[in-house]
């Protein structure tokens, strides 16, 4: 068996030489020392000012400042609402009716069934427009609208801006429609009117006071009276006021309802 024989002294001892000469020499010349590091491309400091990829600081709320987190594109004009969409929220106005703004009115007046004609009076027309889930206008409101749509007006009014009667079978007048401002023609409570006094009604006997005298009651004065509208070449004008017992053309106002008529997604 041969035996490995181990390099001498003297040889480790000038390999250990070399060694320490080479890394001298890497020291002196700057070769394998390490890099400075690079400066920081983005801010580090915290800011309560939003940077561009800076670092945000709470506030003292311990919350993000409300001016440092910008608005979505999506929430500038939203499309939703929790479960509605924007076409549901929008307000419009119902079919056949004129946009006003922030109301609408028929573009024209109230169709009256053939056996209902003549029925047509104050009370007729009121309750056909709550029904319909409007009201009567009021005549500024008519009068207002009188740029807009076509109002009942005169035989020698333009019939393409107002509402004329054109067809002489069965005569041919001067049109008005009925507004829902009254007024009244004599002085005195009776005049708007009187529910009456039953028979059968008794005063507070613990007042001392008199049983009331039975009187008819009077619902519907000749005395009391709506106003008429006209087109008057669409600047609007009054046409003198009717009994409120008097059939009268109407038309009924809406307020805009949300989603109503709106496409469906």
């Amino acid at each position: 068996m041969r035996t490995r024989q181990l390099p001498s002294p003297t040889i480790i001892a000038a390999a250990a030489l070399v060694v320490s000469l080479l890394a001298l020499l890497f020291a002196m010349s700057g070769v394998g020392a390490a890099k400075p590091a690079p400066k920081p491309k983005y801010p580090q400091t915290a800011s309560t000012s939003p940077q561009k990829y800076g670092i945000l600081r709470l506030g003292k709320n311990k919350k993000f400042p409300a001016k440092a987190i910008p608005t979505v594109n999506k929430a500038r004009t939203a499309v939703r609402l929790g479960d509605l969409t924007a076409t549901q929220i929008t307000t419009v106005c119902p079919a056949d009716t004129v946009d006003l703004g922030s109301w609408c009115i028929l573009s024209s007046v109230q169709a009256v069934p053939t056996e209902d004609n003549g029925k047509n009076d104050y009370f007729y027309a009121t309750q056909k427009c709550v029904e319909l889930g409007g009201w009567l206008p009021s005549a500024e409101e008519l009068i207002g609208a009188a740029d807009e749509v076509k109002l009942s007006s005169t035989l020698d009014d333009n019939s393409t801006t107002a509402s004329t009667d054109i067809l002489p079978e069965d005569g041919l007048g001067d049109r008005r429609e009925m507004s829902s401002t009254l007024v009244t023609t004599t002085a005195g409570s009776s005049a708007a009117g009187s529910a009456g006094s039953t028979a059968g009604a008794t005063g507070d006997p613990g007042s001392g006071e008199a049983a009331p005298i039975p009187q008819p009651a009077d619902p519907a004065p000749d005395s009391l009276q709506y106003v008429t509208v006209f087109d008057n070449k669409n600047a609007g004008g009054f046409a003198g006021s009717k009994p409120v017992s008097s059939p009268e053309r109407f038309r009924c106002a809406f307020a805009k309802k949300q989603g109503e008529n709106a496409p469906e997604d």
